[in-house]
């Protein structure tokens, strides 16, 4: 088990590939701080989690907190440092489109107000848990980072999703045309679309011990596109 006595924050756990890197890890031990904005998609998420862990001694503690909120992160931070003693790895799934109406839009249809809506969803929850968890790590002398966008420092690594069929990019997906999924299938030479499974069994491979002389590192998880 790569995640024996573990302890692994996750940000946007409740659903997507949050959920599923989750649901691996605490499968193999860890003791995951499942974060997430909604209190109902935790309610739901938990217990399924839970369930996962099965007789592996993994744990997983529910935490309504907005990531994007630096007091909220600091405090969060701080809590789970000294509450397990340790915070082995950091998960930063916060990030997406669908924040704006138009998630589809191109650069040149975007307005600014949209573009700084995106910058901000992408990459503030990334640099605050990043920015709260280095000292922690360095105090420790170790340490996974595993962003869906890279930064430098410590033992950091990404990985760069293709299109994936989590809970909010699904009704999008399904709002397309025979045609218009059949198009973006053809052109991935694996002929399918990334599931969220799909992109947690990258991050938890980079986040466990057998990516130990990995870093700096982006990994396209896109099934070849």
């Amino acid at each position: 088990m790569r995640f024996k006595n573990k302890v692994a924050l996750i940000t946007a756990a409740a659903n997507g590939i949050g959920r599923a890197t989750a649901g691996i890890m605490v499968r193999e031990g860890a003791t995951v701080i499942a974060v997430d904005n909604n209190q109902g998609r935790l309610d739901e998420a938990v217990p399924s989690l839970r369930a996962a862990a099965g007789t592996s001694g993994g744990k997983v503690l529910g935490t309504l907190a907005d990531a994007l909120d630096a007091t909220v992160v600091d405090t969060l931070i701080d809590e789970v440092a000294r509450t397990h003693g340790a915070i082995d790895i950091l998960v930063n799934a916060v990030g997406g489109s669908t924040v704006i109406d138009r998630p589809t839009a191109t650069t040149e249809q975007l307005t600014f107000a949209e573009w700084q809506k995106l910058i901000a969803f992408n990459l503030d929850a990334t640099f605050l848990c990043t920015h709260a968890v280095i000292p922690v790590m360095k105090r420790q002398r170790s340490g996974k980072i595993v962003n869906l966008a890279s930064i430098d420092g410590i033992n950091v690594n990404a990985i760069a999703p293709s299109i994936t069929l989590t809970e909010r990019i699904r009704p999008h997906w399904d709002k397309r045309t025979q045609a218009s999924q059949a198009e973006e299938i053809e052109r991935t030479p694996l002929r399918r679309v990334a599931e969220a499974a799909d992109q947690a069994r990258v991050i938890c491979f980079l986040a466990s011990a057998d990516a130990d002389f990995v870093t700096g590192l982006t990994i396209d998880v896109t099934g070849g596109v």
